[in-house]
């Protein structure tokens, strides 16, 4: 009897293909016990701390560039029993930088982040899986829960985010599966409280443009045609709420003397409905691929002015794994996701505050083991967000982020690294356009 497995998962909804090595919680360097625990001093310097734009003044005393050291324990579980997985891993790093950045209040960040993950097979045809990660922190790698950034700018304070999934698949019969499950994202920026400009319009917080609750039902049924392909269908539901009760867009003197309006963070809720088909192929052992694509009707149904559009969705990602402890994966998403852009309200055109971000975004990550003992790590992502209302609507921006590590492994306790990341933001908006650079090295005790 062929068996398949309906995996909608993570894949499918679009989760992050890239994220920083202090987003991670490594597994056991020792096979023979379940756990781990590790420790990671680095040095640092990194030239734009706070993510300023170009062209932009700074205070006076205020320094754009810092040298700085990290400390990074964590801790990690894998066990399995029978017919249940739990994985659970804990990761606490602290920053302090030499010179304040702008815009915070201290010479130190901290964050931390938790995962956790239970999958039991019921049986053979039959699984169910769990899985959670929260972060506090303050780098906007961290703070997404997909492939899109919402925002591009690092944030000071402990800012929240929360990602969570519950998922089952059934074999229902020898060539046909179906997976189904939930997932929820919460957001919660501690930059709150809007701001009047000396023109009188709001000037809204972080808080009030981003902080939201994303609930996302889906549905998937996989076909085995061929021995390594399996076809699919699949059904996805999002509901957006948005939550800071902020206004974000308005001027306050026209709503006093001609009764223009002013609007709040709620004007961009939303629900999507999205179908796709798609493929699961094995070309060989070493090498996967998945493909779903299909279109998106979004409703935004607090705002009477804005177009509810139907755009397409693509959820694309490969995996090679060309020797012993290395392999590239890789990936294309096109799908719609929050922004940090409002932009003013529009008294023209759809006469909207910028709702959302229509977004491509491309990734894939390198690891290779050069010699025994030494492993290099690539990243590199670039992303196209084209903006969806207001005086922002038909603008966009360019991210391009990449990442070089070498790593050194003496045994399997003790490591050392050293890393290059680039930032790079291109905006047809203006005071937002950067560059960032940083560099680290440093060393990690394991056991």
């Amino acid at each position: 009897m062929k068996k398949i497995v309906a995996s909608v998962g993570l894949v499918a909804l679009g989760a992050s293909g890239i994220q920083t090595a202090s987003a991670q919680v490594v597994g056991t360097p020792d096979n023979s016990k379940p756990w781990s625990v590790s420790a990671t001093l680095r040095g640092f310097y990194d030239d734009n701390t706070a993510t300023v734009p170009d062209n932009v003044p700074l205070a006076p005393g205020q320094k754009k560039q810092t040298f700085g050291y990290e400390i990074e324990p964590q801790a990690a579980l894998v066990w399995s029993v029978e017919q249940t997985s739990v994985n659970l891993g804990f990761l606490y790093s602290l920053k302090y930088y030499e010179n304040r950045p702008p815009g915070s209040a201290d010479h130190i960040d901290q964050a931390f982040t938790f995962n956790a993950g239970l999958t039991h097979d019921f049986s053979e045809r039959f699984k169910a899986r769990v899985n959670d990660s929260f972060v506090i922190g303050q780098e906007p790698d961290m703070l997404r829960a997909g492939n899109a950034f919402a925002t591009f700018q690092r944030v000071s304070g402990d800012n929240i985010r929360n990602y969570g999934s519950i998922g089952a698949d059934a074999q229902i019969g020898p060539e046909f599966g179906i997976g189904a499950g939930y997932d929820n994202a919460y957001y919660d920026y501690k930059d709150t409280g809007e701001t009047l400009l000396p023109s009188f319009d709001i000037q809204p917080s972080l808080a009030g443009m981003l902080n939201r609750i994303e609930n996302r039902f889906h549905i998937e049924g996989l076909y085995q045609i061929l021995p390594e392909t399996k076809a699919l269908i699949g059904y996805q539901f999002t509901d957006i709420d948005y939550n800071a009760d902020e206004f974000i867009g308005g001027n306050v003197l026209d709503n006093l003397l001609f009764g223009t309006p002013l609007v709040k963070s709620d004007v961009r809720n939303s629900r999507q409905h999205t179908g796709y088909l798609g493929a699961i192929h094995n070309f060989s052992p070493d090498l996967s691929g998945s493909i779903r694509a299909g279109a998106s009707y979004t409703d935004y149904y607090n705002d009477s002015a804005a177009d509810n559009p139907i755009t397409p969705y693509v959820n694309l990602s490969l995996r090679y794994t060309y020797l012993p402890q290395s392999y590239v994966e890789g990936g294309f998403s096109y799908d719609r996701n929050a922004t940090d852009v409002v932009g003013l309200l529009a008294l023209s055109g759809n006469g909207s505050v910028t709702l959302d971000a229509e977004s491509a975004v491309v990734y894939a990550t390198l690891n290779h083991r050069i010699t025994p003992q030494l492993f290099g790590h690539v990243t590199a992502q670039y992303q196209n967000s084209k903006y969806n209302g207001g005086t922002a609507d038909g603008k966009s921006d360019n991210f391009f982020l990449a990442g070089v590590e070498l790593e050194y492994r003496f045994n399997q306790w003790i490591a050392a690294h050293a890393g290059y990341d680039f930032d790079r933001l291109d905006s047809d908006l203006p005071f937002r356009s950067f560059s960032r650079n940083r560099v680290y090295i440093g060393v990690t005790a394991s056991y």
